[in-house]
């Protein structure tokens, strides 16, 4: 990990990354393995350095941005009637980068609680609106709520008080929620919390406002564009996927081998038990969302095992998808903690108390996130939540779920042992499909599916909520998404193809299945749906396109393998066509459910 890789991650290097800025970007350009997005930033008060920051941090989580910055204070101009070249620019994202200079009017000392209401109502609209607007661009949309004022004229009765500029700030930001809760591809960067995290005083200078209308200090740009970039990873599949935790003076005080279940500290009774306690506390709270929780500890199985039934212990041992305690290098470990739970190494986060453990899994699996923690667990909580390893941009049943279908998988795998055959192993699945066109209830999913399903993934084409809600309202595209059900339980939405209808042809423009359920014969089904679907529409051929990118290779031969002629390669991409006129069903073991 280079000194740039380290100022951008938390804590970060303010000064560094100030100074070194053209040096930062310049080391990172030197990668070629970029996605390209174009990125608007219409803004309510001065920009460029903010663009400049945003763009490192970018580069970093291995995107290059093309960038349209508006003129100054012009956000509201270019959201509401636009302008050619924001119009061909064709933003991926939009960031509306607004603050608290940008709200029109506050209640005087004098205004009724009446007058209050309305221009509070005023100010929603005007927000409303401008987000309505953009929405035309079907993209993501990330907007600033507001920071609180520096100065409270009516002191702490200004947070209440309805003539108070803080509790105006206050109902607004609540009213943005509402909005972005009910606008699918509208997404919050939370300044409030942000501004109040760093301290006002320093959130905001003076003198940059009134000689270069910077809405925040210097200090604060870089904690702005990370924290930009964390909802930006979170929309694009980015985000991690398992905490994988060592044990021993991380989960809790002590060695369990040395000191035994009694002697190790975790609970209430001393100062570092409940800091132990604590941050099993957040681990625990991580995992209830959807996050995974490994264990990779140097020990003996039995005895990490049992110190998880310490009755303070707030994980136990059923809280791990996977469970890794030996003597073997904890590198190799976590490579099997990936394997095993099926998971791109790196969707995963280490923590370890030990700085020799942390930099011999950095080394030698640069891709896993290592964040240096030290060793004092009191600091744990806020290097994981401060980086936004884990942001969510929804929180859905299937990620709510997520480890229950890893414990699901865990059991397949274990059966799977005790066939003759493969086929024999799927057919006592008892598996059953539900396969239909998409619907309002699973659009948040299947976007999300979208932009974070690499390796089963034909053309990784990426979808905002906005685009899929269009899609499935859109007769000139076919659409299906694939449920998987079996006799150890529910993997929940899996499967999405989309189909751009041209003449009597379906141009596959995305056909995706979660990793959860590679090799389960699920394509087949999907493929028999796909085409009753076309025959209906008078549809006789499906032409298919697979891009090869560096994750996706296990999907190189799909076409050929369901019967689909090449019709086109360059170099490593190809087109393929099924000719739909004596079309035989090719799935024999799952039972589908398409009404």
């Amino acid at each position: 990990m280079s000194i740039f890789d380290i100022a951008l991650e938390h804590p970060l290097d303010i000064d560094l990354i100030l100074r070194k800025r053209k040096a930062i970007k310049k080391e990172y350009l030197f990668s070629d393995n970029f996605v390209e997005l174009n990125i608007a930033i219409l803004g309510g008060s001065t920009t460029s350095e903010i663009k400049n920051i945003f763009e490192l941090f970018l580069l970093k989580s291995g995107i290059k941005p093309q960038f349209y910055e508006s003129e100054y204070n012009k956000y509201y101009e270019d959201a509401l009637f636009g302008n050619e070249k924001l119009q061909d620019f064709k933003p991926d994202i939009i960031y509306v980068h607004t603050n608290y200079f940008n709200i029109d009017h506050f209640p005087s000392s004098k205004s009724s609680q009446t007058e209050s209401a309305e221009l509070l109502d005023e100010e929603v609209k005007k927000y409303r609106s401008i987000l309505e607007s953009l929405s035309r661009f079907d993209c993501s949309i990330i907007q600033n709520n507001f920071e609180f004022p520096m100065v409270r004229t009516l002191g702490n009765l200004d947070s209440y008080d309805w003539r108070g500029k803080t509790h105006f700030v206050t109902c607004l930001n609540q009213e943005l929620a509402c909005i972005a809760r009910e606008m699918h591809n509208v997404y919050i960067n939370d300044i409030n919390y942000l501004s109040s995290y760093m301290g006002l005083s320093k959130w905001f200078d003076n003198s940059l406002w009134y000689t270069a209308k910077y809405s925040m200090s210097m200090e604060a740009i870089p904690h702005l564009a990370f924290n930009v970039v964390k909802i930006v990873n979170a929309i694009f599949g980015k985000s991690k996927k398992c905490l994988v935790l060592d044990l021993d003076n991380t989960c809790w005080g002590g060695v369990i081998g040395d000191d035994g279940i009694d002697g190790i500290q975790i609970g209430t009774e001393t100062a570092i038990a409940e800091a132990f306690s604590s941050f099993q506390t957040y681990a625990k709270e991580l995992s209830d969302r959807g996050v995974t929780l490994a264990v990779c500890s140097k020990n003996e199985y039995d005895n990490a095992k049992k110190g998880f039934s310490h009755p303070d212990s707030i994980l136990k041992f059923e809280s791990f998808s996977s469970f890794m305690a030996n003597w073997n290098p904890k590198h190799l470990n976590i490579i099997e903690i990936a394997s095993e739970m099926n998971i791109g190494i790196e969707s995963l986060v280490f923590i370890d108390d030990n700085p020799v453990e942390r930099d011999l899994v950095s080394s030698q699996i640069p891709a896993v996130a290592v964040p240096n923690v030290g060793s004092d667990v009191v600091n744990f909580i806020t290097h994981i939540d401060r980086a936004g390893y884990f942001e969510p941009v929804t929180l859905s049943a299937d990620d709510v779920n997520r480890k229950n279908y890893y414990e699901d998988n865990k059991k397949r795998v274990k059966e799977q042992s005790t066939y003759q055959s493969y086929e024999e192993f799927l057919t006592s699945l008892n598996m059953t499909a539900e396969i239909k066109i998409f619907s309002s209830v699973y659009l948040d999913r299947i976007a999300q599916l979208t932009n974070k399903t690499n390796q089963f993934n034909l053309t990784t084409k990426r979808y905002t909520v906005g685009e899929i809600e269009k899609i499935s309202t859109d007769s000139r595209y076919l659409n299906l998404y694939g449920k998987l059900t079996d006799k150890f339980g529910d993997n929940g939405l899996v499967a999405i193809i989309i189909g751009a209808l041209k003449g009597n042809q379906c141009h596959l423009e995305l056909w995706l299945m979660s990793c959860r359920v590679i090799k389960r014969d699920l394509e087949y089904a999907m493929l028999d749906e796909l085409v009753k679907h076309c025959l209906k529409n008078d549809i006789w051929e499906i032409v298919g396109y697979y891009y090869e990118t560096g994750k996706n290779g296990m999907v190189s031969d799909l076409y050929e393998r369901l019967g689909f002629m090449l019709t086109c390669r360059k170099q490593k991409d190809s087109v393929w066509s099924l000719d739909l006129k004596n079309y035989k069903n090719r799935n024999h073991l799952i039972g589908v459910n398409n009404e």
